[in-house]
């Protein structure tokens, strides 16, 4: 045979073209870096539209100054609906603001929660317990109180005894004062509770009568 005949033609090398504007990677990698820088943007002005909103320190009660020994401050990024409904730290509370409901340590303190002791319809009622209280009455919890009157000497003889009587439900407890030291043997604790107006007097008038008043939590209400 022919040597030329055996002879292939050689592959022609596929000269490289520079990528034009209208090649799909280029866009591609276009559409890529645009959307990082958007969104690098959106990250920056939404850490710097963080908003100063009150914390509540510890658990605030009813009727409880609202004040810088109370409250911190944290920032946070809400907007519109969600904002509105928090007392803003860069917004002036009123000289004599008070918590018209229980803000439980470490909640963002609501605006509804913020107003004058003329808005209050409780009152707070001390309560001496001669028993030990359970350990969730404490403050910012919810209490029951029933009366169960004295037995008399009549009644004892012929066995019957006087049935409990419900004077209020769900009060708050403002505070509890447990005796410590020597005094805490046999002591009485007092459980302070707010009570609604309405039900002040039937509190009231069970605390003068001779029998016990007594407390009794109600529960998952301690935070």
């Amino acid at each position: 045979m022919d040597s030329a005949s055996n002879e292939l033609p050689l592959p022609v090398a596929a000269r490289l073209r520079r990528p034009g504007w209208r090649d799909p990677r280029l866009l591609a990698g276009i559409a890529m870096v645009a959307a990082s820088v958007a969104l690098g943007s959106w990250v920056v002005r939404a850490a710097q539209h963080s908003v100063p909103v009150y914390v509540a320190r510890t658990t605030t009660v009813p009727g409880q100054r609202l004040g810088a020994s109370g409250l911190t401050v944290a920032d946070v990024r809400l907007s519109g609906a969600d904002l509105a409904r928090y007392q803003r730290a860069d917004q002036d509370l009123p000289a004599d603001a008070v918590a018209l409901r229980v803000v439980q340590a470490g909640e963002l303190l609501p605006r509804s929660a913020v107003g004058s002791a003329a808005d209050l319809a409780v009152r707070p009622v001390s309560v001496p317990v001669t028993g030990v209280p359970s350990e969730a009455v404490r403050a910012g919890a919810q209490v029951d109180l029933w009366f169960t009157a004295a037995v008399e000497r009549s009644a004892t003889s012929t066995g019957t005894a006087p049935v409990p009587v419900q004077l209020a439900s769900g009060l708050t407890v403002a505070d509890v004062s447990r005796p410590a030291g020597a005094f805490a043997a046999g002591g009485t604790t007092t459980v302070h509770v707010l009570v609604p107006v309405t039900d002040l007097a039937k509190v009231l008038g069970a605390l003068a009568t001779d029998g016990a008043v007594e407390v009794v939590a109600v529960p998952g209400t301690g935070g």
